[in-house]
């Protein structure tokens, strides 16, 4: 059966802890992949917060986010009460979104899941596509280069 294959980066830009809870639990007592879905989301609002931004405002008021897809190669289970550490980075920016690469292991650095999310940014008043702002690029470079100090 042909799958996608993401591949893991070198560095990632942000880190956000988490366990894996009772109520992340599927029938067969693993992390389900809609608890996992929810946990890349939770690690993304930490990291966008970071730069100063929300998924309802990239910095300038008016513009936010849009998920328009997701790809996870599962790689191992996630059971309860593992603690788990979501590492992200933001990368392929283009004016008009980004995608973001997620890896979730343990801390004993088992992986369980690689991440991929293609962001689109979006004028939520008018309904419509719109540019990445200024601040939030900044926000990013300032980012980069304080992490290769």
């Amino acid at each position: 059966m042909p799958r996608i294959k993401l591949i893991p980066l070198d560095r990632y830009q942000h880190t956000y802890k988490t366990t894996v809870e009772v109520t992340d639990l599927n029938y067969g007592n693993h992390m389900g992949n809609d608890s996992l879905v929810g946990i890349i989301h939770r690690a993304r609002v930490h990291f966008l917060g970071r730069l100063g931004a929300s998924e309802k405002d990239l910095g300038d008021g008016k513009t936010g986010i849009v998920v328009a897809d997701l790809a996870v190669n599962y790689k191992r289970q996630g059971l309860l009460f593992d603690p788990l550490i979501v590492e992200s980075s933001i990368g392929e920016v283009h004016p008009w979104g980004f995608r973001m690469f997620h890896r979730v292991s343990t801390e004993k650095n088992h992986l369980i899941a690689l991440a991929e999310t293609g962001i689109t940014s979006f004028n939520y008043q008018e309904a419509a596509l719109a540019r990445i702002p200024e601040q939030f690029l900044t926000s990013l470079e300032d980012l980069a280069a304080n992490s290769e100090q």
